[in-house]
This record gives structure tokens, C-alpha cells and sequence, in this order.
């Protein structure tokens, strides 16, 4: 069976018109929709890109013996996790939507089969379940697991932490409440990690939202700037990694969307299957860039700094939004401000931002609720300073 037919709002397209009524503002238009990474590629990945170029051969699909070592040190040193010990092993992808779209398929789901997901969330796991026939059952909290553990067929379980467009971070112990019930009922959990290194308010610091980020602030774990809980987490999986898949990306933490950097860690049973499959139709990422990639893994002090450039720009958003009129806050993770639409629907608000401030943010339909807007701070600090210059000098009435 081919893939099958999919329904998506998700098509950027549709902003055409917003853009131009942005660009006919008066002010300088400024796009906050779609969350593509603007800032400069580390100096050392681009030396290491280079230092590859006369890579000879095809690359290996599973990752160079670099790239592995890369992303087990990372995973041990930024996030806690020892995937030997958990006997977890990691491939590398084509970025992360890559693998989010076709993991359903890779895993052999299809007609009959249930794809749990959150009700608000990034558009690919839909697509993905739906590019495999199966069917996708929709859940508000998906760490409420009486919502979906008793449903029949239900093969596998989406997470989002911290979430695409919400922003809402999952505790450890709401994570390992998941695992344990898809381990209840044979299914395989699926945790989209890739905005872990952004958190803003971290449930498990002991100290919670007045954690002040200060010196030895990074070495503590359970600070609320330290990264968001892994389901890898030792805790959290109860030691072993069955049944478990993580993914992450390097596109927002090292600005490496063009590289397409990005892997799959967990269960070694379901990443063997995954990587003889991947080999077979040629996912694999190209030499040079898989030594890009192990090169960013090692820079946690430019991750660091990247970091604080996108909290400066959350908190200046922030500030913006509020002086327009949206009851806006700080995320607790990732890259993006989700506001309740001003006028009851997304699609108003966008056009209302357009033409009184050269806006263009992303509308909540694309993320299954039509009364919410997003706006991403992937753009330079030139363009979220006019951004919020333009939004102080108007109100939504």
C-alpha cells in the first residue's frame, strides 16, 4: 500500500494576502508566522562542514561512528540521559519533520491502527497517521491517560514537550504516567523533544517560576532554565528505553534548519527496524553535513547563547502584545507566544495585525484551534524590535 490521502489546513499559502496587506501597512512588514531560524550557522560547524567536503563514499544511513559518539555525549551531558545504560541506541534523520511524517509508516501502522496526539499541536503528526491510513485520536492532555489508554488498537502515542504552538512542558512524572499506560495497552510512545533546550519554566525546578538563572544555574538539572524532561530520562522510562522513541532537531538550538540535522534515540529493536528501512530507501544524510552535525552537538556554550537571544526576543514580544491588547505571557518552552484571538478568529486578528502593524503571524487553524494566534521570535532582533514598536503604537480596536 502506497501512502495514503491527507487533509491539512497547514498551507502557508493561504497567508498570501495577509503578507501584502502587511506590506502595504505603512510599517516595515515583518513576518512572525512560520519559525524558521535566521541567525548565523556556528563559525565551528561551518569549519567542520568544510573540513568534510572531500568526504568520499555514500555516508552511512545510521550515522558515522562521530555523529553517534556526538549524540551520546550530548544526550549525557545536556540532557541526563546514558543511552547505553537505558539500552537505547540513535540514528540520525533528515531533520525532525522528515521522520515525524513518515514514522507511522516506518513502523508498519495502517488501516485499523490508532495514533494518539495532542488535540493542539504541530500539523505533522496528523499528516503523518493520516499518510498511513490509520486513525488519529485526538486528546486535550495527553498526560490524561484515562482519555485514551482504553481505546481499542491504539498503536502509538504523540508527545510534545515542550509544544508547538502552546508552549506547555510536561513534568517527569507526567511523562513517566504516559509511558507506563502505553506500555499497559503495547503501545509506543513518540516524544517530539526538539524544543527541550529552550525551556522558560521548567516543572520540575524545585524552585519553579522564581528560579533566577545564576551562576551553577545550568549544572542543576532541575532548574527551570536546564532543558525539559527527556522520556529517556532514567526516571521516566523506569530505566529501559522499550517501547520508546525521542526525537530532536539541531534547526533551533544551533539555527541548522537548512542542514537538516536532526535524529531519532530510544529503543534499539524499533531503531534497528527504522535504520534498515532508512538504508533501503536512502535517508541518509550527506557526509559533510553529518560532520557538521557532530560539531554542533559539542557546542553547548553557542546553544547557550542562542538561548538568550530567543529569550530576550520572547520578552520584548511579550511585552508588545500585552500593549496591543492580547493577554499574552511567556511561553514555558519553546519559540512561540499562542494568544487568544482579540476578535474570537484567527484569521480576523491576522488580517487586523497586517494592516495596523505589518505583522504577519501564523494562524491557530493551522494548529486545530481557529481562535488562537501564534507568533514565532525566529527573526532577527531588527525585525521583532520593529515588530514591538509597531505594536506599542496601536491597539487592536
Amino acid at each position: 500500500m502506497g501512502f495514503c490521502d491527507f487533509e491539512s489546513a497547514y498551507d502557508w499559502s493561504r497567508l498570501k494576502t495577509v503578507r501584502q496587506a502587511a506590506r502595504q501597512s505603512g510599517f516595515p512588514s515583518v513576518d512572525l508566522s512560520v519559525g524558521t531560524p535566521v541567525d548565523p550557522v556556528p563559525d565551528a560547524v561551518c569549519e567542520a562542514l568544510g573540513a568534510a567536503a572531500d568526504f568520499r563514499g555514500y555516508p552511512p544511513a545510521a550515522g558515522t561512528c562521530e555523529l553517534t559518539e556526538a549524540i551520546g555525549g550530548w544526550f549525557k551531558r545536556v540532557r541526563g540521559v546514558n543511552l547505553e545504560k537505558i539500552e537505547a541506541a540513535a540514528i540520525p534523520s533528515i531533520g525532525s519533520k522528515e521522520a515525524i511524517a513518515l514514522m507511522a509508516c516506518l513502523l508498519g501502522f495502517g488501516r485499523g491502527d490508532v495514533i494518539v496526539q495532542p488535540r493542539v499541536s504541530y500539523p505533522t503528526y496528523a499528516i503523518g497517521t493520516q499518510l498511513a491510513g490509520s486513525r488519529i485520536e485526538y486528546a486535550d492532555d495527553v498526560s490524561d491517560t484515562n482519555s485514551w489508554r482504553n481505546i481499542e488498537n491504539v498503536k502509538a502515542v504523540w508527545i510534545n514537550s515542550p509544544c508547538n504552538p502552546s508552549g506547555e512542558v510536561y513534568s517527569k512524572e507526567q511523562l513517566r504516567k504516559i509511558v507506563e499506560a502505553a506500555r499497559q495497552i503495547g503501545a509506543i510512545v513518540l516524544s517530539d523533544e526538539c524544543y527541550a533546550c529552550l525551556t522558560w519554566e521548567n516543572p520540575d525546578c524545585a524552585a519553579n517560576q522564581n528560579c533566577a538563572e545564576s551562576a551553577g544555574c545550568a549544572e542543576n538539572q532541575n532548574c527551570a532554565c536546564a532543558p525539559s524532561a527527556s522520556i529517556l530520562d532514567e526516571y521516566v522510562c523506569g530505566g529501559k528505553s522499550d517501547g520508546i522513541l525521542c526525537l530532536y532537531s539541531l534547526s533551533k538550538q544551533s539555527n541548522l534548519g537548512a542542514y537538516r540535522t536532526a535524529f531519532i534515540a530510544g529503543d534499539k529493536s524499533i531503531i534497528s527496524r527504522l535504520a534498515m528501512f532508512r538504508r533501503q530507501i536512502g535517508q541518509m544524510i550527506p557526509g559533510p553535513v553529518q560532520n557538521a552535525f557532530a560539531a554542533a552537538l559539542n557546542e553547548d556554550k553557542t546553544a547557550e547563547k542562542q538561548r538568550e537571544i530567543y529569550k530576550k526576543r520572547l520578552e520584548k514580544l511579550v511585552e508588545a502584545l500585552k500593549s496591543f491588547g492580547y493577554d499574552a505571557k511567556m511561553p514555558a518552552g519553546g519559540l512561540y507566544v499562542w494568544v487568544k484571538a482579540l476578535s474570537g478568529d484567527c484569521w480576523t486578528d491576522l488580517e487586523i495585525l497586517a494592516k495596523k502593524t505589518g505583522i504577519v503571524a501564523s494562524p491557530g487553524e493551522f494548529y486545530a484551534d481557529s481562535s488562537y494566534v501564534r507568533f514565532s521570535v525566529t527573526a532577527s532582533d531588527e525585525d521583532v524590535e520593529s515588530a514591538a514598536k509597531a505594536l506599542k503604537t496601536a491597539d487592536f480596536r
